[in-house]
């Protein structure tokens, strides 16, 4: 089953929750560095939930096991990555800010996995 679509939606719709809270519950609350490393956790979010909406929209045209770990990795490092830098922001507390490169790793697996899919269909055609 492709839950791809839902996980990319969720994610956008949380973005927009998120991107809102920070932008108008937290200024004034934090430092200018903590809201800036929130704002880069809004924005990757963005980036991997579309991504996640691609990935749904070819699974539902070709089964790959490929495209399947890509969103897989995608999900990972949105939680790792943006989550991590969040928690990050909000609390100060330095062993998120550790977290945050195994989700940016999770990234580029994700898209290394995309652009293996991507040239092996093109080879197949």
């Amino acid at each position: 089953m492709n839950y791809f679509l839902s996980i990319g939606a969720t994610f956008g719709l949380l973005g927009v929750m998120i991107g809102a809270f920070g932008a108008h519950g937290l200024e004034g609350k934090l430092t200018e560095h903590a809201l800036a490393r929130f704002q880069t956790g809004v924005e990757y979010q963005f980036y991997h939930a579309g991504a996640l909406l691609i990935i749904g929209l070819a699974l539902s045209q070709a089964q790959s096991s490929q495209l399947t770990l890509s969103g897989i990795f995608f999900t990972l490092g949105i939680i790792l990555f943006s989550g991590s830098l969040y928690a990050y922001a909000l609390t100060g507390t330095k062993f998120f800010g550790m977290i945050t490169p195994l989700g940016g790793l999770c990234f580029l697996i994700g898209w290394g996995l995309l652009l293996a899919f991507s040239i092996k269909t093109q080879i197949h055609t």
